[in-house]
């Protein structure tokens, strides 16, 4: 990887840490393996309590355990593996989300060890979709960055035996090496998330890209600066108008033997994002703003699964890195950008930057083509203002992608809401002296971002995906683990599974 000069960064320093660990991760189905360190069997609010428990559901719920989905409760014993409650509540309601949680709950209960077993008792699941449920959870729960500290106490999760009452030994190991692949789409964007903003730059993201590239089958190309002024990417080139580091563009491109469609991807890469000339308060929000390419890495994630996934369509990315900062170079308010589609563009607020840097990629997308485009972006406080850390806001200007978004999100557990694209506030937009300006009023910013790069879009069919609010969590909260949660990635991973041309 190419370093900066200024960087003191050890010689050993994982770029990838937690998809190296992921890959190290053992699944197998069957009974718990006989080294297991701790085993987990599944609680129902309903039926018999598992034998093996030792205890009846009288003594469980004296011990504080109600069997809903999430609880779990250690039984100590004399020897052997550790054993574990995990709740399941009732029977008949159990499904995938619930499957997911339960199993991360079980993993986080057993976080000290790394060699585990779970019982499931019979679900009303297909088996290989109740163990790639199963798998998703356990491995993205134990997630953790932990490359920067000296001494870490965490426990990867080295191995993890499933056995699913009524399921085939075939469609459980079927359906976790599913969930495994889809965990690495999220763990991929949460490493580069929470990487440090001196540690992880526009280039070295290009160089992490070609590298995961050739590991999962798509190609890259980069742009560096010289090649964006050649493009006329001014939007990309403008907002990158105050760093001392360079620019990148980089273009992602899955090509499967008789593609199905095109589908676009274009990602938000920010890759630090201190507002620029309108300078952010120096509050946490400023600290999270290494996670402002929250986007491209969401882009970049789902990228190393669709080869695995059997992906049908043709499927390209826009990554546009650059981060944000003030100087004497920086981009000011009232200066005007040229995208690349020649839209002139008057910068009324330099901290709404993201917008700025997608048009590019946004008018490069339908330059190249596409049936369709989904964009995604921690582009708006006001996406996190209007639903909070659990629900990412969709825009649409077509049915048919917002449905596929929904249907995506529904498989994968990553909670979004419709709002409406309201075109009356357009005129908010408008500009004295250019074509449009990146800014709107003092209501509904989410939507005027989004009307924004609606502009760029033109008429191709697109959803966009404001993750601002779900882009990270304070504490553990299931399968999402403090820090960078990696939202969209495996969303976007399973829209483009399904992704059709649009007819």
């Amino acid at each position: 990887m190419t370093r900066s000069p200024n960087k003191l960064i050890p010689a050993d320093f994982a770029v990838l840490p937690g998809l190296d660990a992921l890959e190290a991760i053992s699944l197998t189905a069957g009974s718990p393996a006989a080294d297991a360190e701790a085993v987990g069997y599944t609680v129902f609010a309903d039926g018999d309590v598992p034998a093996a428990l030792g205890l009846d559901r009288g003594a469980l719920t004296r011990a504080g355990f109600d069997a809903a989905v999430g609880k779990t409760l250690i039984i100590p014993t004399g020897d052997g593996p550790e054993l574990v409650a995990v709740g399941a509540g009732a029977a008949a309601d159990l499904d995938s989300a619930k499957l997911r949680d339960l199993a991360a709950a079980f993993v986080r209960a057993a976080s000290r060890v790394g060699t585990l077993g779970l019982v499931v008792g019979a679900v009303p699941v297909a088996g290989v979709s109740a163990a790639a449920a199963i798998a998703e959870g356990a491995a993205l729960a134990r997630y953790r960055y932990t490359v920067l500290k000296s001494d870490p106490k965490h426990v990867p999760l080295a191995s993890l035996t499933v056995a699913i009452d009524g399921a085939s030994a075939d469609d459980v190991t079927s359906g976790l090496k599913a969930g495994l692949l889809g965990a690495r789409a999220g763990v991929v964007a949460r490493d580069v998330t929470n990487t440090p903003p001196g540690h992880l730059t526009a280039v070295d993201l290009a160089d992490i890209s070609e590298a995961l590239g050739e590991r999962f089958g798509f190609d890259v190309e980069t742009f560096d600066k010289a090649a964006l002024i050649e493009l006329g990417c001014g939007g990309l080139l403008g907002v990158n108008q105050g760093s001392v580091e360079e620019p990148r563009m980089i273009k992602l491109t899955y090509s499967p033997d008789g593609a199905a469609g095109h589908l676009g991807l274009v990602g938000k890469g920010i890759m630090y994002d201190s507002g620029g000339i309108s300078l952010k308060p120096s509050d946490p929000m400023h600290l999270l703003m290494k996670m402002d390419m929250g986007g491209a890495a969401a882009v970049l994630g789902a990228f190393t699964v669709l080869q695995g996934l059997g992906v049908a369509a043709k499927v390209t990315g826009w990554l546009m890195c650059t981060d944000n900062m003030p100087s004497g170079t920086a981009y000011k308010l009232g200066d005007v950008l040229v995208a690349r589609d020649g839209t002139t563009v008057e910068v009324k607020n330099t901290d709404a930057e993201g917008r700025l840097a997608m048009m590019d990629g946004i008018a490069l997308a339908n330059e190249d083509g596409v049936d369709a485009i989904i964009d995604i972006a921690t582009l708006t406080g006001a996406a996190l203002m209007a639903l909070g850390q659990a629900t990412a806001p969709v825009f649409a200007n077509d049915d048919r992608m917002a449905a596929l978004v929904e249907g995506a999100a529904e498989a994968t557990g990553e909670s979004v809401w419709r709002l409406p694209l309201e075109r009356k506030y357009r005129p908010q937009l408008d500009s004295d002296i250019a074509d449009i300006s990146n800014l709107g009023g003092k209501y509904a910013g989410a939507t005027t971002a989004a009307l924004f790069l609606d502009h760029f879009v033109r008429d191709t069919p697109w959803a966009h995906l404001d993750i601002a609010g779900t882009m990270q969590t304070e504490r553990d909260d299931s399968w999402r683990t403090a820090g960078a949660t990696g939202f969209g990635a495996r969303l976007i991973a399973a829209a483009a599974a399904d992704f059709r041309p649009l007819g």
